[in-house]
């Protein structure tokens, strides 16, 4: 059943509005709470009065950060580990005197409805101590003072290296020494549905409701924060409005739990603003990249060197994982025999760096595919031509990370297919020694990506299935639905496997710890292929049950003959009992009863790189700055498509985000107060229909090995090449090269002027 494009299994619910969001469920005669936020950019509180708000009817609590546990935690949606080593930074409090960034979190208050909430937050009076602002890691990174974190002098959370071969030497011998440095930009995941939860608490247990794509590590970070034992904490998730790495972090739940603990345990209601969402959540690490290559003669790469300085902002969230990624990608994809690699993730006066679709990658790529843009520029040589001479062919694994591998490698395969629909030679010549006011260009990058995060991080999913009394079955997993169509493409596979139409398959689609199997949850693209592998091995258990079952019903028929297909069980492939006859044997025979149930909790140590392109023809209007896409297209080596509908929806989606990080999105912060400028959806410039062109998707399809049904990494790869693909389609219109994204029209005239072009 899978390969084929089915109906979303939540299509009717969110078509209708029948689906159930947190707010949605959440208790009439919640408390609401509100959040005192800095007005400063790094210092400390050294006054708070609440008396005015405390006196103001209707307000049930006001807290500060002297009432919270003083101990810290840590925050990212990262598997725990049992070994130290692999266990997250933690630097947060629940709130907080020792301002790090404009917009910490310093009190709460709870009342009996919002607007009371907003006005008790106006009557508090603070009072501090204001430090120096650092808003640029580059400086950063040779420390402040006071520092951001006192454990770290000099503002570096973690640096990072590997060295492969001689790069010194190796560039010494090349023929052509390229070097350049590019820079990416801050950005928010602007998912529809702003982080939300409420609270409260059964005897002694907290129940926090929460739209998160990671329950299970919500619950024990929300322990770790209030410092009680884990089970103590219920964590449920309805249906959640997108999150795109955003709710891959633990952001307010635990001070949501703490609130709820302060006012005897009644419902407390925790909705964040959509400027709240911008300025204190989580945000895309702003990176920035020197690169220097040596090549020969003819165009093949003898070494490659790269520093990373990444902006994690005022906590640590995700920390140098990002960077880490990003480090990681540089040795993959290009055959090159010397690679050294430097990347920094240092503590600056802004907001949070945390998860964000694509993981570091969009950053690392926007870097090294408009490097190998340049070096193929300055060498005179066609962009296609020079990374087909370098990419590596065929399988190829990381040395430093085994077994993360290109088991299937369709990159050469997918460059095909982008250079036929873009009309690549044809218009690499139409469109050569352009002049005027109009250009047009064609352009491409392309990329690799994990699928998972073993061996760097434990992967564990688990599944649950039961036979209904009519011969359905119940699929219940950890692994959660946000939007992506998991639960679609699980039911699929589990029909696949146990020979049943999807329709005969109910899966649940909220999670709650209290019931639901352990799974670390959504991101890394990581679900279709680690929570599939544990659907399609309880699903075979099942299977093997039910045949099991099916023998004591049918003794004259030798267990080897008998096979489910679509509801029946059959011998030597003719139907002898109906699926619905032997369930209910199973759950009422007086002589033989016992429901046939499957479970499974599976660690999963294997790992596989997807790969892909992107191509992309632009027009730019010089004089005005602008560019208009005419033409793009992704093409993608993601294994066998589970569901091709569901696949072409998400590479549309995902390379909509890609266009918008290469021209328009970014976080303006003023630097002198680390204040964000445009934390709104009007001055936060997203794309829209208006701006955005035709998008085609493609698809090699190779069957890979490690996934549990062909299937590797798609999630997130869609918006990870659009925006140097559009960069490089610049390139060659203008001959002016941009390494700083998005390419604004400001950005664009102030690169045109520069060049002569105006």
């Amino acid at each position: 059943m899978t390969g084929k494009s089915i109906p979303r299994v939540d299509a009717y619910e969110k078509v209708t509005g029948r689906a159930k969001f947190t707010d949605d469920i959440a208790p009439a005669g919640c408390l609401v709470a509100k959040i005192l936020h800095s007005t400063i950019g790094n210092g400390i509180v050294t006054s708070i009065d609440t008396s005015a708000a405390e006196a103001l009817e209707g307000v049930v609590k006001v807290v500060t950060f002297k009432d919270v546990p003083d101990h810290c935690y840590p925050t990212p949606g990262h598997p725990w580990s049992v070994e130290l080593a692999h266990q997250d930074v933690a630097d947060r409090n629940i709130l907080t005197g020792r301002i790090r960034y404009y917009g910490d979190d310093i009190a709460a208050v709870v009342a009996e409805d919002e607007v009371t909430a907003a006005r008790a937050l106006r009557l508090i009076k603070v009072e501090y101590e204001e430090y120096p602002v650092e808003t640029n890691p580059r400086k950063s990174m040779y420390g402040s003072h006071p520092p951001i974190h006192f454990d770290k002098k000099d503002n570096v959370l973690v640096r990072s290296n590997y060295f492969i071969g001689n790069v010194d030497e190796a560039l010494e011998k090349s023929d052509f020494v390229v070097k350049g440095t590019y820079k990416t930009p801050m950005v928010q995941h602007c998912h529809i549905e702003n982080p939300i939860s409420y609270a409260y608490m059964e005897k002694e247990r907290i129940v926090v409701v929460a739209s998160t794509q990671i329950p299970h590590i919500m619950r024990r970070v929300i322990g770790q924060a209030l410092g009680i034992p884990w089970g103590r904490i219920r964590v449920i998730k309805p249906y959640v409005g997108g999150g795109f790495g955003n709710k891959q972090d633990v952001l307010y739940e635990p001070l949501n739990a703490f609130l709820t603990m302060q006012v005897g345990g009644r419902p407390v209601k925790l909705d964040v603003s959509r400027e709240e969402t911008f300025r204190n959540t989580r945000t895309r690490h702003s990176i920035e990249y020197d690169l220097t290559a040596g090549v020969d003669k003819e165009g093949h790469l003898l070494a490659k060197d790269m520093k990373e300085y990444s902006n994690q902002g005022a906590y640590a969230s995700h920390g140098h994982a990002i960077a880490a990624n990003g480090l990681t990608s540089w040795r993959l994809q290009y055959a090159c025999p010397n690679i050294r690699g430097e990347a920094y993730t240092i503590y600056t006066n802004t907001p949070v760096g945390g998860a964000m679709r694509g993981y570091g990658i969009p950053q690392v790529c926007f870097a090294i595919e408009c490097f190998m843009d340049d070096i193929a520029y300055q060498l005179k040589m066609d962009p296609l031509e020079f990374r087909r001479k370098n990419l590596i062919k065929g399988y190829y694994e990381d040395k430093y990370l085994k077994p993360i591998a290109a088991n299937t490698n369709g990159i050469f395969e997918c460059l095909q297919k982008g250079a036929e629909y873009i009309h690549w030679d044809e218009k690499r010549k139409e469109y050569a020694n352009q002049t005027g006011n109009l250009r047009r260009g064609v352009g491409l990058s392309l990329f690799s990506y994990k699928t998972g995060v073993w061996p760097i991080s434990l992967e564990i999913a688990g599944a649950r299935m039961s036979l209904n009394q009519d011969g359905s079955v119940q699929l219940q997993v950890g692994a959660t639905e946000i939007g992506q169509g998991a639960d679609t493409v699980f039911t699929q596979m589990a029909a696949e496997t146990l020979h049943m139409e999807p329709e005969q398959i109910h899966i649940v689609s909220f999670q709650d710890t209290d019931v639901t199997p352990f799974d670390t949850g959504a991101y890394a693209s990581r679900q279709s292929f680690v929570t599939g592998t544990a659907i399609k091995e309880c699903a075979e258990q099942l299977y093997d049950k039910i045949l099991a079952y099916a023998k004591t019903l049918l003794p004259e028929i030798d267990t080897r003959d008998l096979t489910l297909e679509n509801g029946w069980i059959c011998a030597a492939g003719e139907p002898a009992l109906a699926l619905e006859a032997l369930a209910q044997e199973c759950y009422y025979s007086l002589t033989n009863s016992s429901v046939i149930t499957a479970e499974v909790s599976r660690q999963v140590k294997k790992n596989t790189i997807a790969t892909g392109c992107c191509f992309a023809e632009v027009e730019v209007d010089i004089s005005l700055g602008k560019i208009k896409v005419l033409h793009i297209i992704n093409v993608h080596d993601s294994g066998k498509l589970l569901n091709p509908q569901l696949a072409e929806m998400q590479v549309h989606g995902g390379m909509s985000m890609g266009m918008g990080y290469g021209l328009s999105e970014q976080m303006i912060l003023d630097k002198k107060t680390g204040r964000l400028l445009n934390g709104n959806l009007l001055d936060y410039k997203l794309m829209t229909a208006l701006d955005t062109p035709d998008i085609k998707a493609d698809f090699v399809q190779l069957d890979d090995p490690m996934g549990p049904y062909g299937n590797k990494a798609l999630g997130e790869p869609p918006a990870i090449p659009s925006a140097p693909a559009i960069r490089n389609a610049v390139l060659h219109a203008t001959g002016v090269s941009f390494h700083e994204n998005p390419l604004t029209p400001q950005r664009l005239i102030d690169g045109f002027k520069e060049a002569g072009l105006i």
